[in-house]
């Protein structure tokens, strides 16, 4: 009986437990016979076809977020004991449409036009929106569900669950405040310097009618202060740190042609300033140099030495007779670095030119600023906090750019599929602490040992996927054996106890052998993954052609196998 289709195991009226028997009757004995082997049949397949909903309900109460079925129609069904937990709501509400009355009012439409769009075309149902909880406010959540259909492709029932993700709508809004803080503040520098260039020119104006050196100096103010805002709108286009400094060693002699320079910054253990770049050949003692060896670092601010004065002189500095300038680099109100400029020849730095270094200083510590923040934001949105590997988001969009560049170019690409054996008796033995610990040492060592072009990603609880460009189902299969040797030698330390054996299960396919697509290739991995699985653990297994992954994969849902 469930053999028929695992979609509709827990449907007791479905039509597939339902055969009718349209054979006509040759005798009044006959036809009761008939007749009452039939209802006997349709009784015991109506009590199993009982017992498996129970036993699915039973289950889903187990599980922490909300679970809920829609029939064909649209209408909630069932919802299981959560839902009435985390919306406060009385017993028996949310059935049919009522669940609507607990979304918040400005999300509630997108909601319901989603649903039924979804219901027309039989695409999964996803969308973030906002419920009530059971102190009368409102908590973002995550709903999704997916159509089950029987064997004609007939959608029979929706399968949906709500996730709690308020916390991370949180996070996400408190980055997007932060972007929006340094946005303005990089909009209020460049204003304040189109300010200063127009009151720069508004002098020059003036200055004009006084003298010929007093125009050919405000020539020269104007010219650094183009200069200037062009290398902003550069370092705005800056993708890395690297990019930064070939703007700065690119701009800084032609903005000041009159100073050699350098920038040191802060190690990352903050007990070093080492020199990351050097324009109009200055002059430096060495490549690195203890925090307290300059002085502007020491009290944080400009530090102006005259040619010839001894007094304070920083030690990164050849002593000479050519006066400089340090200035703290500063980012989200942290020092993290030095800019040095030197005079090429003897002499002063004139007061205007120290106050255009000032302003180079500011707009390269925002520069990097603004950098950090958007790299620190990028990095949260593909990695995972315990592993710092990447996410199921980044796999996803670099598994299809890799089968993209993989069909355009002929090559094969491999996917291998991972799961540690037996890790919910591990957790339940050890603790979750533990158990964090050998995903984290588990994450290390896989990083450990792919190519620099591979990419480790986190599935989901104790699931990883890697990806193997260019790699054929041979490589693959070889990779996956020596990362399953590997890991049971791997040593994981937790509260001074050595945990293990670490053993995985692994499920091996590549393009384009079991599919040419995201979904079919994740599809045949997790099914020889669930093969290693049943078949002992410990062990890889190479994914089936595309009709017995299928099958497979039905058989993993009849027949769960957990750990």
């Amino acid at each position: 009986m469930f053999a028929t289709s695992c979609s509709s195991w827990f449907v007791p009226d479905s039509p597939l437990f339902h055969e009718p028997n349209n054979r006509l009757s040759v005798g009044l004995a006959i036809l009761f016979a008939s007749a009452a082997v039939c209802m006997a049949v349709q009784l015991y397949r109506r009590a199993a076809a009982l017992d498996a909903e129970r036993q699915f309900r039973t289950l889903s109460e187990a599980i922490p977020q909300i679970v809920w079925i829609a029939g064909p129609d649209g209408l909630t069904n069932y919802i299981n004991q959560r839902w009435y937990e985390m919306t406060g709501t009385d017993p028996g509400k949310g059935l049919g449409t009522d669940w609507m009355e607990v979304v918040h009012p400005d999300d509630r439409e997108a909601c319901r036009m989603k649903w039924l769009e979804c219901l027309h075309s039989g695409k999964t149902f996803e969308i973030e929106y906002r419920l009530r909880d059971g102190a009368k406010g409102f908590r973002w959540y995550l709903d999704r569900a997916v159509p089950l259909r029987d064997a004609s492709g007939t959608i029979l029932q929706w399968f949906g669950t709500c996730t709690d993700i308020h916390d991370q709508m949180l996070n996400q809004q408190s980055l997007q405040e932060q972007i929006r803080q340094h946005t303005a503040a990089l909009v209020d520098a460049n204003a304040r310097l189109e300010n200063e260039m127009r009151e720069r020119a508004l002098v020059q104006q003036e200055l004009n009618r006084q003298s010929e050196s007093m125009l050919a100096e405000l020539r020269k103010r104007s010219n650094r202060a183009t200069m200037l805002a062009k290398m902003a709108e550069m370092l705005q286009c800056c993708s890395d740190i690297s990019d930064i400094f070939s703007v700065l060693v690119g701009m800084a002699p032609k903005i000041f042609p009159e100073l050699s320079g350098a920038v040191l910054l802060l190690n990352p253990s903050r007990d070093l300033l080492e020199v990351a770049a050097c324009w109009t050949d200055c002059p430096l003692p060495a490549n690195s140099f203890g925090v307290q060896d300059c002085w502007a670092l020491r009290t944080g601010h400009l530090h102006y030495v005259l040619a010839g004065d001894d007094t304070a002189r920083c030690k990164h500095v050849i002593p000479s007779n050519r006066s400089y300038v340090c200035l703290p680099l500063v980012s989200q109100g942290e020092s993290i670095g030095v800019l040095y400029f030197q005079m090429i020849a003897p002499g002063e730095i004139p007061e205007s030119l120290t106050l255009m270094v000032n302003m180079f200083a500011k707009q390269v510590g925002l520069s990097i600023a603004n950098l950090r923040l958007r790299e620190a934001l990028r990095d949260q949105s593909i990695r995972d906090p315990l592993t710092g590997l990447f996410n199921r988001r980044y796999l996803e969009q670099t598994l299809e750019h890799e089968i993209r560049r993989a069909t355009r170019s002929g090559q094969s690409l491999g996917v291998l599929m991972l799961d540690l054996d037996h890790f919910k008796k591990f957790n339940d033995k050890h603790g979750h602490d533990a158990g964090d610990a050998v995903l984290r040492e588990t994450a290390a060592f896989l990083s450990q040992s792919v190519r620099a072009e591979d990419a480790v990603c986190r599935y989901g609880g104790e699931e990883f996927v890697i990806i193997l460009p260019a790699a054929s189902l041979e490589a693959s299969h070889s990779r996956a054996e020596d990362i399953r040797l590997k890991l049971r030698d791997l040593a994981v330390l937790h509260q001074g106890q050595r945990l293990g054996p670490i053993t995985a299960s692994l499920g091996v396919a590549s393009l384009p052998a079991h599919g040419a697509t995201r979904e079919l290739l994740l599809e045949a991995a997790d099914a020889a993954l669930y093969r290693a699985k049943r078949e002992g653990r410990d062990r890889v297994a190479l994914a089936d052609p595309a009709p017995a992954v299928q099958g497979a994969r039905a058989n993993k849902n009849a027949q769960p196998v957990h750990g």
